[in-house]
């Protein structure tokens, strides 16, 4: 019989409460929770613990392929490299509890970049380098991580809003399900001379709305539906033997097999209409309609925007800007991103902005003079959220100063009409007036472009903080040639203007983002917002003002700071990783900023873009740190590149 040794048996047991440790510790950080049991069993087995000294060098560029992936079990890692021109390493990141590195120089099989070092004493989890590629074939959760790292990340929170969502909304599928797997597949069609009464039949015995008129290699002419049935009675049509290709709506919009049903909800909304071919190499192959779409949402889009177009009053209007806002949680659980939330949400102010100059033209009088109206900062950009104030302006043609004071003085009473009628559906007056009942910013063409020209011969850094927004500008209503061509003008007055570039460039570092040395929140405020953050001045800002001078200096006509990103990116001006790193952190922070906007509309609470990171689980504490890093990284290119 073995005799019993009772130091085996404690080593035993040390081994199980560490390895128990370890396991409950992992299971409190992304994406180790989200793995299946045993395979973060069989990572914890393969594991060891390491100690490391403060200011010890954990991983070094010099040292070649790195040979193990680290998890900070206890304290803090610095990430260190030398800038070019530099003689001191600069602090490139912080990584904490719970994190782990080096991703990107694994899976690449090389050497890091960047020199990791220990912050303070520190304890890391170390996997083997074959370990940690037996664990990304064994374990889909980790190796999804591994190939897209803090992305993973992201696609966890969208899910766990989605589901949220769900629960009082209900959801059939994603905005980004593609439209082959919508769309009616075996469309009704018909050719381009068969009878209305024809078409119609086959209409009803196929219990659909419309039907599509083909010609050769089935490419769809026209279209025909109920709403054009019920306009011809309407209209007393009694010859239901002629041509339907006399009466189809020609030339249907259409759209790809491979675009989502966000694209096409977009182009309903925009468009005013109820059916999108849906076309592989211009060949008809099915039809979807705004019912396939929205079939489980409270808030119909379309439906939505033509009320908006054919509301009757400012109250009508009012009213149904609670339709908007019931929307953003449908859409929310149809997967929408932040980004196409904000491209939504302007798009229906967009509609009630035009709304509310049709009313006011009807009730004050059309003085009979062409105008565009323009929108500036975040509608010009599609950015904004359920809380808005007015920045806008108008554009006109005038032969002369003189002319153009004759237009202004006929035009501001109806712009003044205009914002407070915009004021009572819900856009709040701007409080430094930047609206076109402002007589410097109802304005001719020429009058505008003087004062761009102005702005940028004579900048300073406190009259251009206050004229950055005037830079983003978009046509809302009205014809949209002038104001292309004024936007053409401010690119190319801009790329002639390098110390205006840097003064720009040095005002897009005024705002920081909220880290401090060790990665904690640099939080402040006082009252209710004590211990904030505030996410659209130190989170958003950062990266709009960084998008729009290099988009500026490079020529780019988008306006949207994700647009801007990507051409940013396409001209290479952005290496494709620091971009797309840029848009996730950009979008992750503005989808906090609307869900916290949602949480105030549905707690009755003022809005306000602060934000305790204390009330974020760990998960979005962990990205949100993250994206205000991205925001750092940014701010620092930028300041590289003007050398400021």
């Amino acid at each position: 019989m073995v005799g019993h040794d009772p130091l085996n048996q404690l080593g035993r047991t040390a081994v199980q409460q560490n390895v128990h440790g370890t396991l409950t510790f992992l299971l409190g950080h992304p994406p180790f929770n989200q793995m299946d049991a045993n395979h973060l069993a069989w990572m914890v087995e393969h594991c060891q613990l390491r100690f490391y000294e403060q200011g010890d060098s954990i991983i070094r560029p010099q040292d070649g392929p790195v040979q193990f992936f680290h998890i900070v079990k206890q304290g803090r890692v610095r990430g260190e490299r030398l800038i070019v021109g530099e003689q001191e390493p600069d602090t490139t990141f912080e990584i904490s509890a719970g994190e782990c590195f080096p991703l990107a120089a694994l899976i690449g099989e090389r050497a890091t970049r960047t020199a990791h070092i220990a912050a303070e004493h520190t304890f890391c989890l170390q996997l083997p380098r074959q370990d940690f590629q037996q664990l990304v074939k064994l374990s889909p959760i980790f190796r999804d991580f591994a190939l897209r790292g803090v992305s993973s990340l992201l696609d966890q929170v969208n899910q766990q809003a989605q589901r949220q969502a769900r629960e009082t909304v209900g959801a059939l599928y994603s905005l980004e399900t593609p439209l082959e797997q919508i769309a009616i597949r075996q469309p009704v069609v018909c050719s381009a001379d068969t009878p209305i009464q024809q078409a119609v039949r086959a209409m009803h015995e196929a219990s659909v709305g419309s039907i599509v008129i083909t010609g050769s290699q089935a490419a769809p002419l026209g279209i025909f539906t109920l709403r054009d049935l019920r306009q011809l009675i309407a209209e007393g049509e009694a010859d239901l033997q002629r041509p339907i290709n006399s009466v189809m709506t020609p030339s249907p919009l259409r759209l790809p097999v491979n675009a989502s049903a966000f694209d096409a909800a977009i182009a309903m909304t925009r468009e005013h209409i109820g059916h999108i071919c849906v076309v592989q190499e211009n060949s008809l192959v099915g039809v979807v309609s705004e019912r396939d779409l929205f079939a489980l949402q409270r808030v119909d889009l379309v439906h939505l925007a033509r009320a908006i177009s054919n509301a009757a009053g400012v109250d009508e209007l009012v009213g149904l800007r609670a339709d908007i806002h019931r929307l953003v949680d449908s859409m929310l659980a149809h997967g929408a991103s932040a980004i196409q939330l904000t491209h939504i949400i302007t798009l229906l102010n967009d509609q009630t902005t035009c709304r509310v100059i049709e009313l006011c033209l009807q009730q004050y009088g059309n003085p009979g003079i062409e105008f565009t109206w323009l929108c500036f900062g975040s509608e010009a950009r599609r950015e904004q959220t359920l809380h808005t104030d007015q920045d806008n302006g108008i554009l006109f043609e005038a032969e002369s100063d003189w002319h153009a004071q004759q237009i202004r003085q006929q035009l501001l009473p109806l712009a003044r009409s205009i914002n407070e009628m915009l004021a009572e559906c819900g856009f709040t007056l701007c409080r430094g007036n930047i609206m076109a009942g402002n007589p410097e910013l109802c304005l001719s063409r020429r009058e505008w472009q003087r004062r761009f020209s102005e702005c940028i011969r004579t900048a300073t850094p406190e009259n251009l903080l206050a004229s950055s927004i005037f830079f983003d500008l978009r046509a809302v209503w009205g014809d949209p040639r002038g104001a292309d061509e004024l936007f053409n003008s401010v690119l190319d007055m801009v790329a002639d203007a390098p110390s205006f570039q840097q003064m720009l460039a040095r005002n897009a570092l005024a705002n920081r983002p909220p880290l401090g040395f060790f990665r904690n929140f640099l939080v402040s405020g006082s009252g209710r917002d004590k211990h904030t953050v505030d996410l659209k001045t130190q989170g958003l800002t950062p990266f709009v003002d960084a998008a729009r001078i290099l988009a500026l200096a490079h020529g780019i006509r988008d306006t949207g700071t994700v647009q801007r990103l990507a051409q940013l990116k396409q001209r290479r001006v952005i290496s494709e990783l620091d971009a797309d790193a840029y848009d996730e952190a950009y979008q992750f922070i503005q989808q906090l900023r609307m869900q916290q906007h949602q949480q105030q509309e549905q707690q009755q609470r003022p809005f306000s873009n602060r934000l305790d990171p204390e009330s974020l689980n760990q998960l979005d504490q962990r990205i949100l740190r993250e994206s205000f890093r991205q925001a750092q990284r940014l701010q620092s290119s930028l300041s590289q590149r003007y050398q400021l």
